[in-house]
């Protein structure tokens, strides 16, 4: 489609907003201070940004109980390869273009803690056994150095009402991957939806 309008410079992006608030310019940090590390230490859940630096881009959602992501220090972060589809969208991408965005999310909470920087994948045992007894050891770990610290507000979640749950209801007629996958392949949808079920409960039994 042809898009017009486009913005193709900083000047002219910059144009259209208001400066940032003092606090916002200022918020960003390169350690991992006591709130956040109390964050960290409970969240189970966080969104995986990476790119080959060329044109590949993912973002890809990681879970587990609470201590699944481990501090290393107040600088790094590691984060365990679990049970997947073998892909590896984003371990590519890491090797291809070492560096990482993460989306720290905590189910309750409408602020998020957004974390960026150089990320390796390791072996080192040393790393790997620092896991919380309630997973398996990892084959590897996601390592990231924390160039970039700092929470984000909670407009983008209250905006969608994502921990109310009066508004999941209108959310109940969305498609479900076995709707998605059926419709893409021409398949029938239950039989997609019970494989779906078995392997989800094949895959996390092995975490």
């Amino acid at each position: 489609m042809e898009i017009t309008n486009r913005i193709t410079d900083l000047a002219g992006l910059r144009e259209l907003y208001r400066e940032p608030s003092t606090g916002a310019a200022n918020k960003v940090f390169d350690t991992i201070d006591e709130s956040s590390a109390a964050f960290i230490d409970r969240c189970p859940f966080v969104v995986i940004s990476t790119t080959d630096g060329a044109e590949s881009i993912d973002a890809s959602p990681r879970g587990g109980p609470p201590g699944f992501i481990q501090r290393l220090d107040d600088r790094h972060i590691a984060i365990p390869d679990l049970n997947g589809n073998n892909r590896l969208d984003s371990l590519e991408n890491i090797v291809a273009c070492p560096h990482v965005g993460l989306l720290l999310v905590m189910p309750g909470k409408d602020e998020t803690l957004r974390i960026n920087g150089p990320a390796t994948l390791t072996t080192d045992p040393s790393v790997l056994d620092v896991f919380t007894a309630e997973l398996r050891r990892p084959k590897l770990a996601i390592v990231v150095e924390v160039a970039e610290l700092y929470g984000h507000c909670a407009k983008a979640f209250r905006r969608a009402e994502v921990w109310n749950p009066e508004s999941w209801v209108g959310h109940a007629a969305a498609p479900d991957l076995a709707d998605i996958a059926g419709r893409q392949f021409g398949m029938e949808r239950e039989g997609i939806r019970t494989a779906l079920e078995k392997s989800y409960d094949a895959d996390l039994a092995l975490d």
